[in-house]
């Protein structure tokens, strides 16, 4: 009866077209890989490499254990991955993904407990737009993402667990035209280039509205926000962001905010909404649950410093 240590051994056989090559590469004595691969042969009933050629060529048996075997050891091994992955915190994967707002602060943050805590985890994260982090998730590439829920919450093929909103804001750069006038509207707005990351349906219909456009889009889209930043610090363009990612350059007074009377002080459309988002009925695993737990301790004291920049 085959087993899986054999089927590793044909594979490194066809890969190093050498008994003695491949019994070295496993660990293991030529006499007692050949008799493995012997073995093998015997439970399949014919030959699987061509011992008269020097290069050990699979014959069309073997061609096709071969193929069946890459298949069952890599299962054999996604399956081993994901039960660590479930029951384990000193080994395995973490992908997630967040949007621009958190990516400035609270994931980083977040990320460096975490590893701190749990420094065998292998983590990759993808920071986007809500609206690709929501294919990937359900796509099941990433297990969960923290970014701007206002799109998830009524759809049932998802869960969303609110956390504290990042305030948006108008910005600009230190010394642009608009900071000489005394009062600025919205028109004075749509007189310069727009800046920022993929917006809500909520903010780009009230732009739309405040141009007298069916809708509206931005002259410059972009989910890396300090390139954003740095476009707006060098242009006459006025960004849209939060104002914890903000916060570098207002102290410093390379940038400054843009306040329009037209406009709530508290618009609540121009604000992330941020959240985190999984799948309806996903367990998720060990990691992302720590992840999570961390995120949200951090939450509370991050919003608390945002409000006291505003």
């Amino acid at each position: 009866m085959m087993d899986l240590r054999q089927l590793r051994y044909f594979i490194a056989l066809v890969e190093h077209r050498s008994f003695v090559r491949a019994a070295d590469a496993m660990g293991i004595t030529q006499p007692a890989f050949s008799r493995s691969i012997q073995g093998l042969e015997q439970a399949f009933g014919c030959q699987l490499v061509d011992r008269g050629n020097k290069d050990l060529r699979p014959t069309p048996e073997g061609q096709v254990v071969l193929q069946h075997a890459l298949r069952l050891v890599q299962g054999a091994s996604n399956l081993a991955r994901e039960i660590d992955q479930m029951t384990k915190l000193d080994a395995g994967e973490l992908h997630f993904g967040c949007g621009p707002a958190p990516a400035a602060k609270l994931v980083p943050d977040a990320l460096a407990e975490f590893i701190a805590r749990h420094p065998r985890i292998n983590t990759r994260f993808e920071v986007n737009n809500w609206e690709t982090l929501g294919r990937l998730l359900a796509r099941d590439e990433i297990e969960f993402f923290i970014a701007d829920i206002r799109q998830f919450e009524i759809d049932p093929n998802f869960q969303t667990r609110e956390l504290t909103p990042r305030n948006g804001r108008f910005f600009c750069r230190r010394g642009h035209p608009l900071l000489a006038k005394e009062s600025l509207s919205t028109n004075d707005m749509f007189d310069y280039p727009l800046a920022a990351t993929r917006l809500p349906a909520g903010i780009r219909k009230l732009l739309a509205g405040f141009s007298g456009k069916a809708d509206f889009t931005l002259n410059l889209e972009c989910e890396h926000v300090p390139a954003l930043m740095q476009v707006v610090r060098r242009t006459d363009a006025i960004g849209v962001g939060m104002l914890e990612t903000l916060a570098p350059l207002l102290e410093s007074g390379e940038l400054e905010l843009l306040r329009f009377r037209n406009l709530p002080e508290n618009l609540e459309s121009l604000s992330a909404r941020c959240g985190i988002v999984t799948r309806t009925g996903y367990r998720l695993s060990p990691a992302a649950r720590a992840l999570i737990e961390i995120v949200v301790e951090l939450d509370g004291a991050e919003a608390a410093e945002a409000r006291r920049i505003a």
